[in-house]
């Protein structure tokens, strides 16, 4: 395995490569983009890359599905950090284009529910098609296969286009986040502000199924910062659901969870406990949850079980 590379949703002029320079460890990694995601974890599955570095969600769009399918699917992997990017777009042209001759426009998909108003108001007319991710949609217009491709202000040098619009973005406050990806390991010692997630399977189809799962968390105070179904492809109905909940995983209310989610899924994937990016502490912390509560209740258990002490 290559210790020091780093593979990426390329090519080079992504948001994810912008977002990926924002850690630290990226300055002393080999950075090698790949044209999708699939690939991009597949070089870590395969011991050519040590880590992935891939978005996963958007705060306007919701779950990137390639990332969360790969994830649930496959030889496991799992997640160390995450990055928030606030993202805008910059309508990138060929030199000398005027607005009144884009006639046709392309990006990522996740990127055109984020500038769908934009696209009404200002190009009604013109010819939306999906690209492999934002660079590559400038890659093609500077080919001459589009008129103007939606994408970073930072990737128009890079192809040798002209930013003929900047700061588009229907939601102003729109964010993706992005997590780096690597095989197995050690999980990181808690911080105080972590996020755990996971992959898990409904038992059967009966009614209450998901409610059971759900009450896994709710029982021991555990918060649930995103839930998303994702078919098995075994079958219509047939789903998993991929969650992230506030807590790290040496938290005891998380572990218990955990263990109570394995004891009712016939499968639960662990994707790892890693710092939040945005530092918060969990704001949501119910009494009898903490640490120290697990303990008492399981050293008022020890005694009532050796005829001890009060109980």
């Amino acid at each position: 395995m290559s210790a020091t590379r780093y593979t990426y949703l390329g090519p080079a002029g992504t948001f994810t490569e912008a977002a990926l320079h924002t850690l630290p460890e990226a300055a002393t990694r080999e950075l090698v983009p790949r044209s999708s995601v699939a690939l991009a974890l597949e070089a870590v599955r395969v011991g050519e890359a040590a880590g992935a570095f891939v978005p996963i969600e958007n705060s306007v769009e919701g779950a990137v599905t390639a990332t969360n399918d790969e994830l649930a699917a496959g030889a496991p992997l799992m997640i160390y950090r995450e990055v928030l990017l606030p993202i805008t777009f910059a309508l990138l042209v060929r030199p000398g284009t005027e607005l009144s001759g884009v006639k046709t426009v392309t990006s990522h998909p996740v990127a055109q529910p984020q500038v769908r108003k934009w696209l009404a108001a200002n190009l009604p007319d013109a010819v939306w098609e999906s690209a492999a991710s934002n660079a590559d949609g400038a890659r093609l217009v500077a080919e001459g296969r589009y008129d103007g491709a939606f994408a970073g202000e930072f990737a128009a040098p890079i192809y040798g286009l002209d930013p003929l619009v900047k700061e588009i973005a229907d939601a102003q406050s729109a964010t993706t986040r992005f997590v780096l990806v690597g095989r197995p390991g050690r999980v990181s010692s808690p911080t105080g502000a972590d996020k755990t997630s996971m992959v898990v399977w409904l038992p059967d189809d009966h009614p209450g199924a998901l409610l059971e799962l759900l009450q896994e968390f709710a029982v021991r105070g555990v918060n649930l910062m995103r839930i998303e179904s994702r078919p098995t492809g075994e079958g219509l109905g047939s789903y998993c659901f991929l969650i992230d909940c506030e807590g790290h995983l040496s938290e005891r209310r998380v572990a218990e969870a955990m263990m109570g989610l394995k004891r009712i899924s016939p499968q639960v994937r662990f994707l790892g406990s890693y710092p939040r990016a945005d530092r918060q502490v969990s704001k949501h912390r119910r009494p009898g949850t903490s640490d120290e509560d697990f303990t008492a209740a399981a050293d008022w258990l020890s005694r009532a079980l050796d005829g001890r002490g009060d109980i």
